[in-house]
Parts: structure tokens; C-alpha cells; sequence
């Protein structure tokens, strides 16, 4: 910290990177460490908390050591209406509009990017069903039917591997050919 700015200093040996953000118009959302190595003082902690910025420390692996975030203060009409969607009829229709675009996405990739018409056009029969599904349950089971016939397309595609790996890779690697269970 700075005279209220926050001072990032990133880079390894004489390949340095230094930025330098004011309390205003910044323009930072979330700040992401990478590894173990260095350190942050709990002033820069509250200034991103002063300027709802979240912070998140990860090790080389993805592994999350340490998130800090905004704290919003909870939204009572908003929580109200989630506790209530039940009973309103509201979590069916969400249910339905949800699954529904992610049946819409599946089939559009079935048909134009696996190129297996067939596959798309199962996809969008059960994606047909949605509208008469009358129990969370029953919107499942089209979602894992649909599923079902969306990974079963990619039973057959193969596997590429750089030429130079391929004496690495164990064969049975180099195709996705999987048995598929509901």
C-alpha cells in the first residue's frame, strides 16, 4: 500500500511486472495469486475489501488455499421468493427454461459440431417433452435422458495426442470409447 493505492509487484528475477491501482475507477473485480511465494499485507486485504475486489490464492496444482470476497448483505424479497418457489410453481418453470437451454445447447452441438443429426434429433424430442414435465423429478429424468444421448456421441471420436507423445500414450487413451450407464 501507497498512499491508498495498491502496489502489485509480480514476475520472477529481473522479469518484473509493477502496477500501481487507485482507490477509483480501477476497474478490478478479482485479483488471482498463483503459488506460495510472496506475500500481501492485511492493509492491501482491506483495500480489496474496501473496494468489494475478491482475492484468491491458488498453488500451481489449482488447489485453493485462501478466497476472500465481498460480503453482500443478504437480499430478504430475493430470499423469500427462492423459499417460496416451491410452493408458487416458480421452481418448475425455472426448472424447465434451464434444461431446456441446456438441451437446446447440447443438440446445436450434436448437430453442428459432432455432426450426428441423429443424436440431435433425440436430444430435441425430449427437449419437446419439457413443457408437459409436471414434477422436478420428471424434468431429471428427461435432463438424463438427454445427457445420456449427448455423451453417447462422443463414444467414437477419437483422441488426438501430439505425434511426439504417442509413444507415451497407452492405446486404450486414444479413443473415448466408453460404456455409458444411467
Amino acid at each position: 500500500m501507497d498512499r491508498g493505492h495498491l502496489l502489485l509487484d509480480d514476475g520472477i528475477g529481473p522479469e518484473r511486472r509493477l502496477a500501481r491501482l487507485p482507490r477509483v475507477g480501477h476497474g478490478l473485480k478479482r485479483l488471482v495469486v498463483i503459488g506460495s511465494d510472496g506475500m500481501i499485507s492485511l492493509a492491501a486485504l482491506r483495500w480489496l475489501s474496501d473496494q468489494d475486489v475478491s482475492f484468491s490464492m491458488l498453488e500451481r496444482n489449482g488447489k485453493v488455499l485462501a478466497v476472500t470476497g465481498p460480503v453482500c448483505p443478504s437480499d430478504a424479497k430475493l430470499r423469500r421468493a427462492q423459499a417460496l418457489a416451491h410452493s408458487s410453481g416458480a421452481a418448475l418453470r425455472i426448472a424447465r427454461e434451464l434444461i431446456s437451454q441446456k438441451l437446446t445447447a447440447q443438440e446445436r452441438v450434436a448437430r453442428h459440431k459432432l455432426l450426428d443429426p441423429t443424436t440431435a434429433d433425440t436430444i430435441a424430442h425430449f427437449r419437446a417433452e419439457l413443457p408437459t414435465a409436471d414434477s422436478i423429478a420428471s424434468i431429471r429424468l428427461i435432463e438424463a435422458q438427454g445427457a445420456s444421448a449427448y455423451w453417447s456421441a462422443f463414444r467414437t471420436l477419437p483422441i488426438n495426442f501430439p505425434k511426439n507423445d504417442l509413444h507415451r500414450v497407452p492405446e486404450h487413451w486414444r479413443s473415448s470409447a466408453l460404456e455409458f450407464r444411467l
